[in-house]
């Protein structure tokens, strides 16, 4: 398989099922900017000590960089077209626990954080806006043609689970985190 088609080279793309969009269609910013942030989140991954202590995270972020993958595929996927891989609910709730899990080991927030601290943190904090920008993206498609509701709700909890990421990291780095001066 080439990498390269040259079928894109007049300013369009193919969704799944091969239907010809422009390169600037909302679903595909949706599904580019979901691509983006799993880019991101590998290099979040790649900033982290090279030490076992971060072997689950490592694992968690496997599974989460699976699914960003398969969330990206259905906002690639027409309306009234199968989707191979949906979001399900349990998804939502497997982010849901791991914040639970990291939150419960850190400090109380008490104010505002800003992003920063140790190199993979600060990473982690990029990811979580740009998870946000294809949150946003993905809404605005959902109000236009059919999205599957999970798809919405998994951006949304991936951007919470990237912000307690970012406070773990720099708790088990000794990464200073500072807030808003007042």
């Amino acid at each position: 398989m080439k990498i390269y088609t040259k079928s894109g080279d007049k300013g369009e793309t193919s969704l799944v099922a091969g239907v010809r969009v422009p390169k600037f269609a909302d679903r595909v910013e949706a599904y580019g900017t979901c691509d983006e942030a799993n880019s991101q989140i590998g290099l979040a991954l790649s900033l982290l000590p090279a030490t076992d202590a971060w072997q689950e995270l490592q694992d968690v972020f496997h599974i989460i960089q699976t699914k960003l993958f398969h969330v990206g595929a259905e906002l690639a996927t027409p309306e009234g077209k199968k989707v191979g891989w949906p979001i399900k609910e349990e998804d939502v709730t497997f982010l849901e626990e791991q914040i639970d899990k990291l939150d419960a080991g850190l400090p109380p927030l008490t104010n505002f954080i800003l992003p920063g601290g140790h190199p993979a943190a600060a990473a982690f904090h990029v990811a979580r806006t740009v998870v946000r920008r294809a949150e946003r993206k993905a809404v605005h498609v959902a109000q236009q043609e059919q999205v599957n509701p999970a798809v919405v709700k998994y951006l949304n909890r991936l951007s919470d689970y990237l912000f307690v990421v970012a406070r773990h990291v720099n708790k088990e780095t000794g990464g200073v985190e500072k807030t808003l001066h007042e």
